[in-house]
């Protein structure tokens, strides 16, 4: 083929079609045919169509310095004031720009392209330029932008023109919460039938995803995922892996799954494929490593985000969800510095819904993470109202498993300041909606068994890694007899082998059971540090469940009493433990377990 008929063929790939992979395989034949026959105009094309329709398509550092400086030797090659030279600039700027995350240079130069008579400049112009303000800082820009763009599409004669410019107006409707958005997108889609563009037409299967997540169709949604991920790997788009993955996380999380996603994510974060200015993955990995138990991988990757503050991170499309997840990470971890600078950061954005680049994946209202960093650093009150109104949000935008979520941590704010009528109120409300959505824990099967030093609670696909202590202890074997009555003496003092199941468990050898109660005797009967008191904790739970009921440790000279308020307390502490780490679990476990002279269990 020669230098023309390749160019045309990629600019035919790109302009008209969307297809990104054929585009760019075409471009490079063109440009290094033409670089060959000394074709000036065929390589100056090529070099431009070769930076693609998105900015920041080329993300390995090979690629993006190869395309980088093919662009600027076209620019020596052309008249400085044309038309085509301020093209070659648009695309070098918007790069720098969009990596450096600023937009002030690319805006300026849309000024100057808006001057140019050929309206594709001012196209281009404006779609590089919508491209760099994707942050929560440019709602209302962006809007102009967009509709600047489809005003200028319908003169450019190129058909993805205006299939570009719709795109823009339908993420900028998600990314504001609008209510007009879903119009906006079955307007869209409606054009994609009469006239495809492939790039297009993935963003919007994309969208599509987080669409069926909202409405709770998790098994669809995962389905959706795959197909979307297929077909932008089809259409080339550098970005397949990354929205699958974040589309992937989204689902998990509102299954209570997210901890299964510990491994993928934990090599995800290093991909070469991400956005330079994407940070996202790193929350998202802090918040799964906590729940899968490994504190010092959270702890780390909570670290690597906040060790220069917060607000020196880049405020990309994926800035929000960043910040979502690192105030559930330190909730997860009970980092109330942490929680504090992400409550400060994140305020002016309060209204905002939390999306993930193109509105990807949504999760739910800005306010839930402020609630929960508010619970975090201990102030209820503040907490309850940015719940309430994280439910409301989440409501309005027809995010129903959001909703839940604000509306069990809205609850848990309740109770914590004092309204504990108000608390049971919403728990029964969340059960009538979990139930709705299929989300329920009817029938669920409970399980509680050692891990280690931790505790593996299991309920139904749900599932929490969380630190041992005798509350624990005393749930495994209210759990492993359900429907019994156990005294909590008997849970305490062991006196009884009441089940074999419970021995089971793994024993220790005599001589480590020996040395655990010299030492926790040792720690009985003196104030206690934080530590040693987490220490005393864990000795109770080894023990415990080392020997079920029938170890001894201690006796209650009151017949129970004593019993019943250690007990108590014990197993209040683990009920905190677990809604921390799983609210789902957590309030199954406060509504269906019964302490007091008489313990018990009840599923059903």
């Amino acid at each position: 083929m020669t230098p023309e008929s390749l160019l045309e063929a990629g600019t035919r790939a790109l302009a008209r079609n969307g297809d990104l992979r054929t585009s760019r395989q075409r471009f490079a034949e063109a440009y290094e045919a033409a670089e060959r026959d000394g074709d000036v105009d065929t390589l100056v094309a090529a070099a431009l169509g070769a930076g693609g329709v998105w900015v920041h398509e080329h993300r390995t550092a090979a690629e993006a310095e190869l395309v980088r400086s093919r662009i600027e030797h076209a620019l020596t090659l052309v008249e400085p004031k044309s038309d085509i030279a301020l093209r070659l600039r648009l695309r070098l700027t918007a790069e720098s720009d969009y990596q450096a995350n600023t937009n002030a240079d690319v805006l300026k130069l849309l000024d100057e392209a808006r001057q140019a008579d050929d309206p594709v400049v001012r196209v281009e112009a404006l779609s590089l330029a919508h491209h760099c303000v994707l942050g929560p800082d440019h709602v209302e820009l962006r809007k102009e932008l967009a509709t600047e763009m489809i005003s200028e599409s319908l003169r450019s004669g190129r058909p993805g023109d205006l299939l570009m410019a719709l795109l823009w107006q339908v993420v900028d409707h998600f990314l504001d919460g609008d209510p007009h958005a879903v119009r906006r997108l079955t307007d869209l889609r409606e054009r994609l039938e009469h006239t495809d563009h492939l790039a297009v037409r993935f963003v919007v299967s994309a969208i599509e995803v987080m669409l069926a997540i909202r409405d709770g169709r998790f098994e669809e949604a995962e389905q959706l995922a795959g197909a979307s991920a297929q077909l932008g790997a089809e259409a080339g788009d550098v970005d397949a892996t990354a929205w699958y993955g974040a589309q992937l996380c989204a689902i998990r999380w509102y299954q209570g799954r997210t901890a299964e996603l510990f491994p993928l994510l934990d090599h995800l974060v290093h991909s070469p494929t991400l956005s330079t200015v994407d940070n996202s993955f790193f929350s998202a990995l802090a918040v799964a490593a906590a729940l899968s138990g490994d504190r010092l991988k959270a702890q780390g990757a909570l670290a690597m985000l906040t060790r220069r503050g917060l607000d020196a991170l880049p405020r990309s499309s994926t800035w929000l969800v960043t910040m979502s997840g690192v105030a559930d990470a330190a909730h997860l971890l009970g980092d109330a510095d942490a929680a504090r600078e992400v409550h400060a950061i994140l305020l002016p954005f309060a209204r905002l819904p939390l999306m993930a680049s193109l509105a990807v994946t949504c999760f739910g209202s800005a306010r839930h993470p402020l609630g929960l960093a508010a619970l975090t650093f201990g102030d209820a009150e503040l907490a309850v109202t940015h719940l309430r109104a994280a439910v409301r949000d989440n409501l309005a935008l027809g995010h129903w498993p959001a909703a839940l979520s604000s509306r069990r941590k809205y609850a848990e704010a309740l109770e914590r300041a004092g309204d504990v009528e108000e608390a049971r109120r919403q728990l029964a409300t969340c059960a009538q909606e979990a139930a709705a959505l299929g989300l329920g824990t009817a029938g669920a099967e409970l399980s509680v068994r050692r891990e280690g030093t931790r505790w593996r609670v299991s309920l139904g696909s749900r599932s929490a890694l969380v630190d041992g202590g005798i509350g624990m202890a005393h749930l495994a074997v209210l759990v492993a007899n359900p429907g019994r009555e156990i005294d909590a003496a008997e849970l305490v003092a062991g006196t009884n082998a009441v089940t074999e199941e419970v021995a089971a468990y793994d024993q220790l050898d005599p001589e480590a059971l020996r040395q655990y109660r010299n030492r926790l005797t040792a720690l009985r009967g003196r104030e206690l540090s934080d530590a040693e008191r987490r220490e005393h904790d864990w000795l109770a739970g080894q023990i415990a469940a080392a020997t079920g009921l029938g170890g001894r440790t201690r006796t209650f000279s009151d017949s129970g009493e004593r019993a019943r308020i250690a007990v108590g307390k014990a197993v209040r502490r683990a009920v905190r433990t677990l809604s921390s780490a799983d609210p789902v679990i957590g309030n199954h476990v406060r509504d269906h377990v019964r302490t007091g002279r008489r313990c018990s269990y009840s599923p059903s």
